[in-house]
Order: structure tokens, then C-alpha cells, then sequence
């Protein structure tokens, strides 16, 4: 079993279920009191906040590479980023260390792929909807990707940062996402990839009536076979 290295506290709601589903997915596989080797640096979410809202990748970038070289000094055999935000900077985060990192992007695509859709719509935070780092990833493996217009990305993005990632679950918004999901369906989408962490917390596979791919469990699960070699 390869030992995962995870980067969290992004926030750590949602790194709380990488830990949950990694775990059971080690016990689901390999029985008994089977658990999952793993390191998790969780960070301040409020200094990686700061830098987001500055524009400022560079420096988040930087303390992000750190962390990941403390996990791989620390006998980690591979990186998990539990965020798709901080996928911008993967880039800087990779050249501070010599083992891989685990795209969830890449793991996103693979799932969309196995369940034959090529049309998604995207729901994440600001920066995951409207910069390419993430879209364009998703789109090179053959997956037209389309986001909400400007007004819904800006309640969906507030909804992450000032309700979802302090753990305040609320009917008005689960109502509000499934809303924003039915327009996107309407304009076409197969499926929905729910393209934020936190997002699962909120709106679950009964409030769509088309796929929703779960970045976090997706990622997760991607790390499990990773670990145990199991492609």
C-alpha cells in the first residue's frame, strides 16, 4: 500500500470526507481492520482565502509547494490536493517535489468518460468556473464543459465560501443549486460535475435527474486505487 499525502483544510468540511471515503474504501477492499496509509497537512484555509481574493497564486502557490514537500519528506508516495480551486497552481506545487500528484480533473474525466456523457455543466467556485486551468483539462479528454452565467456563479461562489465552507447547510441553497442544475440541464448538460469540494455537502445524486460527478469522492477513490495499485 502506497502511503497518500494529502494537502487539506480546503476546507477541512470537505477534507473530512477525503478522510472518511478513502478509509472506507481501504476497509470495503481489503477487509478486516484494514485502514489507509495517509499523512494529511491541513492548512490554514484563511491564509490560501486571503491569496485567492488577491489574485495572488504565486504565493499561494508557494506555500502549497511547501506543504507538499513536508508530505513527501514525511514518506508520502504521491499527493492529493483536496480542492479543485488549488489545482490552478499545481504547476508550482509539482516542481517542489519529486512524486506525483494526483489530477482531479484527470480523475473527474475518467469517471464522465466510463459513463459514456460528453456534455457536462460545471459548478464550483468562481475561479473553477471561469478560468481554464480546470475546463480545459476536463475538455482534452473529448467533454464539452459549460458553466452558469454570470449572476448564478456569483451566488454559487458565495454559497461555497460564506455558508458551505463554515458547515452551514441550507434548504434556500440546496433549492437554489438544483435550480442552477435544471437550467444547465435545459441547455444541454448529461451530467453535472459538482467541481468544488464542498459542494457534495450540499446537493446528493436524488436532487438531479442526470449524473452528479462528486469531485471529492471521485478524487478519493482515485487515491485509493492509486495506493493499492488497482487501475
Amino acid at each position: 500500500m502506497k502511503t497518500i499525502g494529502l494537502i487539506g483544510g480546503m476546507s477541512w468540511e470537505s477534507t473530512a470526507e477525503y478522510y472518511r471515503k478513502i478509509n472506507e474504501e481501504v476497509k470495503n477492499r481489503l477487509g478486516g481492520l484494514h485502514s489507509a496509509e495517509c499523512l494529511l497537512y491541513s492548512i490554514d484555509f484563511e491564509e490560501i482565502e486571503r491569496c485567492q481574493a488577491a489574485g495572488d497564486w504565486e504565493s499561494a502557490g508557494k506555500i502549497l509547494g511547501n506543504v507538499a514537500g513536508s508530505l513527501e519528506k514525511a514518506g508520502a508516495d504521491f499527493i492529493v490536493i483536496c480542492t479543485n480551486t488549488m489545482h490552478i497552481v499545481i504547476n508550482d506545487i509539482q516542481k517542489k517535489i519529486h512524486i506525483p500528484i494526483l489530477h482531479i480533473a484527470d480523475a473527474t474525466a475518467f469517471q464522465i468518460q466510463k459513463s459514456k456523457i460528453k456534455n457536462v455543466g460545471l459548478l464550483g467556485t468562481k475561479y473553477t468556473m471561469e478560468q481554464d486551468f480546470y475546463k480545459s483539462r476536463i475538455e482534452s479528454q473529448g467533454i464539452h464543459v459549460f458553466v452558469p452565467d454570470k449572476e448564478d456563479r456569483e451566488r454559487i461562489n458565495q454559497v461555497i465560501y460564506e455558508e458551505l465552507c463554515l458547515g452551514e447547510i441550507k434548504q434556500s441553497s440546496k433549492d437554489y443549486y438544483k435550480e442552477v442544475i435544471n437550467r444547465l440541464v435545459a441547455s444541454g448538460a448529461e451530467g453535472i460535475i459538482l467541481g468544488c469540494t464542498e459542494i457534495g455537502l450540499l446537493v446528493k445524486p436524488e436532487d438531479s435527474e442526470v449524473p452528479l460527478f462528486d469531485t471529492a469522492l471521485i478524487h478519493a477513490t482515485e487515491a485509493v486505487n492509486m495506493s493499492l495499485g488497482d487501475t
